[in-house]
């Protein structure tokens, strides 16, 4: 089973750490060819509009999104939940994604950089403490389809409420940024459901 990273923009290091410390075998995609090596796929944090504009300019943009269409496993953490939506608002107009999960997100809805925060928050799936949420820049769910499932949410302060976790079969995605925090939690369960799929 091999997971790779998308690696044109972004916390791609990060992720192919936390995998491989979750027993997985990493590597980074950069090339059509790279894509089709791989078992799943890792949409890291970074800033949407240049992983979208990179995406299309390596000519990686439908095939990743054919074989997340296909059933390919996928996460997307921060500007990777972004990539993965089907529905983008405040993002460029032309910025495209690979319609992952059926689902309208906000880009920046948590602020400016300045307003980056850490939260707990509770994932279903997950056991134990709640989860330490590094918010970046990030995005909220603002609503999703019938067959997406909302894995968790704020708790607290004026953002209570707010989506920040979800998930469509085999695809998953986190408005905040595990790769930053050394818990492996959610690597974990992604690994895991790679190879349920497999």
């Amino acid at each position: 089973m091999i997971i790779g990273v998308l690696a044109l923009q972004g916390d791609v290091r990060e992720h192919l750490h936390a995998l491989t410390e979750c027993d997985a075998q990493a590597r980074p995609v950069r090339r059509p060819a790279e894509l089709e090596s791989v078992d799943a796929l890792v949409i890291p944090g970074g800033e949407s509009t240049t992983m979208s504009k990179l995406a299309a300019e390596f000519d990686l943009l439908d095939p990743i999104r054919k074989r997340i269409a296909g059933g390919m496993p996928a996460y997307g953490s921060c500007a990777g939940m972004i990539m993965l939506a089907t529905n983008v608002l405040d993002g460029r107009p032309d910025q495209r994604g690979f319609d992952g999960i059926e689902m309208t997100v906000r880009r920046n809805a948590f602020g400016r950089q300045v307003d980056s925060f850490e939260s707990p928050v509770e994932i279903d799936g997950i056991e134990g403490d709640p989860f330490h949420a590094v918010f970046i820049r990030a995005p909220w769910v603002e609503s999703v389809g019938a067959d997406v499932e909302v894995l968790g949410q704020v708790t607290t302060g004026e953002a209570a409420g707010r989506i920040v976790a979800v998930r469509r079969g085999d695809v998953l995605a986190t408005s905040f940024h595990p790769e930053l925090t050394g818990d492996l939690r959610l690597h974990r369960y992604f690994v895991d459901l790679v190879r349920n799929a497999a």
